[in-house]
């Protein structure tokens, strides 16, 4: 069929005015060639070469499923509760059928009125858009919803590419920015190539998804201003309803925003929004709502009755915000738990060798992480703490802090994270509030640790215990002034305290002062015994052991104001900065026969769309100390816990065996309580944040806010504790342990009496018992450790 000269004309000039939106190149002319028939490009610079380069570009898109939300969960009743969820954008994909008929009709018959008709990319509309362009009345895009879905796909592929650390450093920042921004560019700059790319990408997307896939993806990944995205989203945040429940206006309200998410969007107020704010009744947003409804009717989707009265309808949204990140899992007591979480999959190369693969796993979601928390427990942990330790104690010289955390022998679950404080995402002026995770160390919370106190004291012993020394061992305690030199702190080739003169170290009562077996010593926590006992140990090896049970300073970066951990003499009495769960850790492996285990916080994760699963970080058990060392360790401990042991009152005496080590630093600025059952391990911490000795616990006390019970603020620890114990216990249970060997109590010398049953008269004398040794006149070997006979005064460390 030939075409009349008008005709043939009218195609040129439309031909010519699409090569001059493309800049009038060769390659425009290549396009037009492939979307136009060839009759109405005689006489242009079309090209048989550039027909093929255009059709050498690539047509295939690899779509993939966009960012999706990432949702914590924590057992409550033996059921799975969400505690949080993550999203960088707010979108939750919808099928087709929970999509209203009204946004979809309104998409395409304003967006793609040809959208059914069409192969991809809408000729007429990109002709339009380049008359308009060279005619000087704007730029126009003519963008098919294909076209306009593949741009989104390739801002959406930037995105997940590229994210952007918030937590690097400026310059690190910089760059990644830069190259997020060249990706932006390359995906949906006004370009020439570009522009080419995305029409071969449509071509290629409309004949591999069928019209009702394409436009499902679009109005699932599209974006709507701000964080929301799709139409899901859309829905739920401006009107707090369903994509299925969208009526006509709400429909055309969102598809008018589409136009330009930015300027339209419906939650701004006048400041923010001078053209769309509920001052004026959202204008510019309304105007083009009403385009939209015209849209429709032209296009047969509605009538013009349903438009005009639709017309008369003012636009009220109803903003619904999707809350995200840890902030909402304070519902449930767990915001620090669940900070702790999402630092575990940014710091754990299971999710990812770098630091932006991690990042990249997380920013996409789509994943449903189950985690270690037990609900039921975290509230009792949380309410045992309220009870006594306040947010804040209003004085700003006393920022008062406190924390408890507990773990499970063997597996390293995490099964509570608690703290006197409300979680913050980011920093804060609110006394009562922070975003340091008292806890854990520096890389999973910000937290610098506290001195231990006594509670370091089980490693010091389990050393002893190593070189051959025993629990009825007699020390002498009477002297509280020390010289350096008379300890072995060389670790690295150095000896930074052997030119040091002398120290003083203190009990807390001086009726404590004098010999003291190493069991009365542990018991009633003397610090002279096991400063003299330090000087018999190499205190760079207790270090070791200590950290090979998971335990070392909680901030090594010196930058942050970290450190390494100091072998000075005094360390052996718990000078270092600890975690609690560092504690936790390392108290479990005593009662694990020895055996650490490192801390887990994720038990799975599953995937949104399959069901499949994610791998997550195992536990890694190894073996430490002997378990006969161990043994040993736990048979002192116990000791704590019951007669007059320094933390008694943490026993809820329930019948389940445990053993335990309370901890006090200089002026009781630091309190700890750390202890465990054969299940379970909990270190409950209460101290003063800016360690100032004047604000010391040793000279307050707090009263409980619902049993009104007063408690001195050393104790406080313990009476914290007890509650949180008892309820471990009730759901754990526990047996006890394997005695140690005889040797490690009084010797390998020692030798028990020898009893012998009645039998008929012997022929011969029977033989004597031998004697036990003379420095250690003790019983044979108990089945449970008993406290020193003499009555001593009660510390609190």
């Amino acid at each position: 069929m030939s075409l009349s000269g008008s005709e043939a004309g009218r195609r040129t000039r439309l031909a010519k005015a699409l090569g001059g939106f493309l800049g009038m190149s060769a390659i425009a002319g290549v396009l037009v060639g492939v979307l136009i028939a060839p009759a109405a490009i005689a006489g242009t610079t079309v090209t048989k070469s550039g027909i093929e380069s255009f059709n050498a570009l690539p047509d295939y898109l690899k779509i993939e499923a966009p960012d999706q939300y990432t949702t914590f969960y924590a057992t409550q009743n033996d059921q799975w509760v969400k505690i949080a969820q993550f999203y960088y954008q707010n979108r939750i994909d919808v099928p087709w059928d929970q999509v209203s008929q009204s946004v979809k009709d309104a998409a395409v018959a304003t967006e793609d009125p040809r959208f059914y008709s069409e192969g991809g990319v809408d000729v007429l509309g990109i002709l339009r858009g380049a008359a308009s362009t060279v005619s000087g009345n704007g730029t126009q895009g003519g963008s098919s919803i294909t076209q306009q879905y593949v741009k989104n796909v390739l801002v959406q592929r930037c995105e997940a590419d590229y994210p952007i650390d918030a937590n690097a450093s400026t310059k690190v920042r910089t760059e990644q920015q830069k190259k997020l921004s060249a990706c932006y560019q390359d995906a949906a700059g006004v370009t020439v190539p570009r522009k080419i790319q995305e029409i071969r990408y449509a071509t290629g997307v409309s004949k591999q998804y069928s019209k009702q896939q394409i436009l499902l993806g679009y109005l699932n990944l599209v974006g709507f201003g701000g964080q929301v995205y799709g139409v899901q989203a859309a829905a739920q945040y401006y009107f707090n309803t369903t994509a299925a429940k969208l009526d006509l206006n709400q429909s055309a309200t969102l598809v008018a925003i589409l136009n330009n998410p930015a300027n339209l969007r419906i939650d701004q107020t006048k400041a923010q929004n001078p053209g769309s704010n509920p001052e004026n009744g959202f204008k510019a947003t309304k105007d083009r709502r009403d385009y939209v409804l015209d849209r429709m009717v032209k296009n047969h989707k509605i009538t013009q009755k349903q438009a005009d009265d639709t017309k008369k309808q003012p636009i009220t949204p109803t903003i619904t915000p999707t809350p995200t990140g840890c902030t909402s899992a304070q519902a449930n007591d767990a915001g620090f738990f669940c900070d702790y979480v999402q630092d575990t999959i940014l710091n754990d190369t299971t999710f990812g060798k770098t630091a932006a693969d991690r990042e990249r796993f997380f920013r996409r979601g789509g994943i449903n992480v189950y985690t270690t928390l037990n609900l039921d427990l975290q509230n009792t942990a949380q309410a045992s703490l309220d009870q006594y330790i306040p947010h804040s104690t209003g004085d700003p010289s006393f920022p008062l802090g406190a924390s408890n955390v507990s773990m499970e022998v063997g597996t390293g679950r995490v099964v509570t994270m608690v703290q006197n404080k409300t979680y913050s995402a980011g920093a804060t002026s609110d006394p009562g509030a922070t975003s340091l995770n008292y806890n854990t160390p520096y890389a999973y919370g910000g937290s610098s640790g506290f001195q231990t106190g006594s509670s370091f004291k089980p490693f010091v012993l389990a050393e002893w215990l190593e070189q051959g020394h025993t629990l009825y061992q007699s020390v002498n305690g009477s002297s509280t002034t020390f010289a350096y030199n008379k300890y072995q702190t060389q670790c690295n080739s150095t000896a930074p305290y052997q030119s040091y003169g002398t120290f003083s170290v203190k009990n807390d009562t001086p009726s404590e002062n004098g010999v003291r077996t190493v069991l009365q010593g542990t018991a009633q926590s003397i610090n002279t015994i096991y400063m003299m006992m330090a000087q018999q140990l190499n205190l760079c090896d207790v270090h070791h052991l200590a950290q090979s049970m998971g335990v070392d300073v909680a901030n090594p970066n010196k930058k942050t104001g970290g450190g390494t951990w100091s072998t000075s003499p005094t360390s052996a009495i718990g000078t270092n900065n600890v975690s609690p769960i560092q504690m936790a850790q390392a108290y479990a492996a005593f009662a694990n026969g020895g055996i650490t285990c490192t801390p887990i916080v994720i038990d799975k994760i599953t995937r949104t769309d399959d069901g499949s699963n994610v791998a997550v970080p195992k536990t890694k058990c190894t073996q430490t100390i002997p378990k006969d060392i161990a043994d040993g360790v736990i048979y002192a401990l116990k000791t704590v816990l019951t007669g007059n042991g320094t933390g008694v009152l943490a026993n809820p005496h329930d019948g389940v065996p445990l053993f335990g080590k309370t901890g006090t630093s200089n002026d009781a600025i630091q309190n700890w309580i750390v202890t465990s059952s054969s299940k379970v391990a909990q270190a409950t911490w209460v101290g003063n944040l800016q360690q100032n000795p004047s604000k010391s616990l040793r000279k307050t006390g707090f009263r409980g806010v619902t049993n009104h019970r007063y408690v001195q603020g050393g104790d406080a620890k313990l009476v914290v504790a007890e509650p949180i114990i008892a309820a471990l216990n009730k759901v754990y249970g526990g047996e006890n342990w394997d005695a140690p060997p005889s040797s490690m109590l009084y010797g390998k010398n020692y030798k028990p009496p020898v009893t012998t049953a009645p039998t008929a008269p012997a022929t011969t004398p029977a033989q004597p018992t031998q004697p036990t040794q003379p420095t250690q006149q003790q019983p044979t070997q108990p089945a449970e450790p008993q406290n020193p006979v003499v009555p001593l005064p009660t510390p609190s460390g």
